[in-house]
């Protein structure tokens, strides 16, 4: 006796998830996305864990430390701050003419001074629009830069700020993978880069 026939809608969706199945399978064999490469990187978005250090006369140093996801695109920046749990605390936007802050209770703070928002999101003054071309090592004409000997940089000194680089990848350009940022002996900003991502 021949076995009974599947209708033609039962093989099609049958066709299909098996197609969908080995789709799948092949999806998660391809190898992760290398990072992008530093010298050509110009949007980006990255992930990142901070912690934040201020020194403050005759008093005990304040720290804080969470996670932080940046998106610079065209010259602009969305930055998302959460708590070392996940949870959002703070979401700044910035143009070149206006930045807005909004916070978890619903308030929303406009600024043509970015770093003004900053310092009502962190408590201190950081230059939220320097920091796109710091976190690649990139200078402006008053920056001093020191190399390694794959000229990758590994100090930057502008504007008061010193910003030291670290790497976990040996290739010459490698995107850094820790950053530091400090202004004399008063402010210190530690950044434990997770994951560059480029922007097309």
């Amino acid at each position: 006796m021949s076995p009974p026939v599947a209708p033609r809608g039962a093989v099609g969706r049958l066709a299909g998830a098996l197609l969908a199945g080995l789709l799948l399978a092949a999806c998660s064999s391809l190898p992760p996305t290398p990072p992008p490469a530093r010298d050509s990187l110009h949007d980006f978005a990255l992930e990142a864990r901070f912690a934040l250090r201020v020194n403050q006369p005759d008093a005990a140093p304040q720290t804080a430390g969470g996670r932080l996801s940046w998106e610079h695109r065209a010259g602009n920046n969305r930055i998302l701050i959460a708590n070392p749990l996940g949870i959002g605390i703070a979401e700044i936007d910035t143009t070149p003419a206006l930045s807005r802050l909004r916070t978890t209770d619903g308030t929303v703070r406009e600024s043509a001074d970015a770093d003004e928002l900053m310092e009502a999101a962190t408590g201190e003054r950081l230059p939220v629009l320097r920091l796109p071309a710091w976190l690649l090592g990139r200078g402006d004409a008053t920056s001093l830069i020191e190399r390694d000997d794959q000229q990758r940089p590994t100090r930057l000194a502008e504007a008061g700020w010193q910003i030291d680089y670290a790497y976990d990848d040996t290739a010459a350009d490698a995107l850094p993978a820790r950053v530091t940022l400090r202004r004399a002996d008063a402010i210190e900003l530690r950044l434990r880069i997770e994951e560059w991502r480029e922007i097309p």
